[in-house]
């Protein structure tokens, strides 16, 4: 398949540029997989969760990666970070280029160097982003942070920090329904999936085979693994809220990881082998669990669009996603290509909020 077949057509007035007035009041359109539709809000879904079922979710938690130096021209320099890549060091995303120190406030300070970023600063890194920084929303927003952002673009149940982008799925949900969904009888796990650039970087190939995701790291608890072998033994689903979500189980369970960071396909890597097991296609990878701990890291850069057989997810809650975009191609691999198509057509008609602020579809 080819990046052009993941074109449609979207308003600008549909982009939503602010998130619901209150979590959980969103528009849900949910798609069958017999192609049947139906026009709900996110506060409906516990209906469509049953007593032994799984609900997954991502609880990385985005940080203010967005920050803004002042050359020593009195210029100012704005960047994005994308990747610790060392002690202080990141690889960094900028409209323009510069090499040399920029004063971010007080005494946190950096120099900048071939689209890498090494910090210079008192106390904690951390906490100078959260002072100094901001959230790193996406261009389609058009227009700059605010202060509620650091609450609205962030899911109820973040914890971990680390991701330059929230798993937006998941902003939808507030901790009530939550509740509502465990009182069913449904099992909610968390895992964690760094959202980094891999899950936006733009398609440049012609051939989506040819595309190379970025790699993003990932933990699961091993005891999420078990569960999910018995929950599907037992005839019930697995729910997965986002594509950050879907990539971090699918990428493990289909053995498309490695211990270590990978700039390209894991096939290509090399790493420490524990087990190794043939995979669909021409992709090899090793099983390597961190006996030492109680969970699961590692790195992913599985890319999965049409064609792709899922291992675990049964159900997917995911947003409406970009034209031409990595997660609007796992949802299609997720559905079907034509019925995707179709449920997007209809959100337009219905004039559905779209992209990270926007409404949410369950997929069944």
């Amino acid at each position: 398949m080819k990046a052009a077949d993941f074109d449609f057509y979207l308003p600008e007035g549909l982009i939503a540029k602010k998130p619901s007035d209150e979590r959980g009041l969103s528009r849900l359109l949910v798609l069958h997989r017999n192609g049947e539709m139906e026009h709900r809000t996110f506060s409906n879904l516990p209906a469509y969760l049953n007593e032994g079922d799984l609900l997954l979710l991502n609880n990385t938690k985005v940080f203010p990666a967005r920050l803004t130096g002042i050359k020593p021209t009195g210029g100012k320099f704005e960047f994005l970070l994308v990747k610790e890549i060392g002690i202080d060091k990141w690889e960094i995303l900028s409209r323009g280029k510069y090499r040399g120190e920029i004063s971010i406030a007080g005494g946190f300070s950096a120099n900048i160097e071939n689209q890498t970023v090494l910090f210079s600063y008192s106390g904690d890194l951390m906490e100078n982003l959260w002072r100094y920084g901001d959230m790193p929303l996406p261009p389609y927003i058009k227009r700059k942070p605010e202060p509620a952002d650091r609450e609205w673009y962030q899911t109820v149940y973040a914890k971990k920090e680390g991701s330059i982008a929230a798993p937006t799925a998941g902003l939808h949900f507030t901790s009530g329904l939550i509740e509502k969904i465990k009182d069913k009888g449904v099992k909610v796990r968390r895992l964690t999936l760094h959202v980094g650039i891999g899950t936006f970087k733009p398609i440049k190939t012609e051939n989506l085979n040819e595309h190379c995701m970025d790699s993003e790291y990932f933990e699961i608890g091993k005891e999420i693994i078990e569960e999910i072998k018995k929950t599907k033994a037992s005839g019930k689903r697995v729910f997965s809220v986002g594509t950050t979500t879907t990539r971090a189980i699918e990428g493990y369970m289909s053995g498309r990881w490695a211990k270590h960071d990978t700039r390209c396909r894991i096939q290509d890597a090399r790493y420490e082998k524990q087990d190794t097991e043939e995979i669909e296609g021409s992709y090899r990878a090793s099983c390597i669990v961190h006996h030492e701990s109680q969970n699961i890291c590692g790195y992913t850069n599985i890319f999965i669009y049409p064609g792709y057989k899922f291992k675990v997810v049964d159900s997917l809650i995911t947003n409406f996603h970009l034209p031409r975009s990595t997660p609007l191609m796992l949802a299609s691999a997720f559905c079907g290509a034509e019925k995707l198509r179709g449920a997007y057509s209809a959100a337009v008609s219905q004039k559905y909020r779209f992209f990270s602020y926007g409404d949410a579809m369950l997929i069944l």
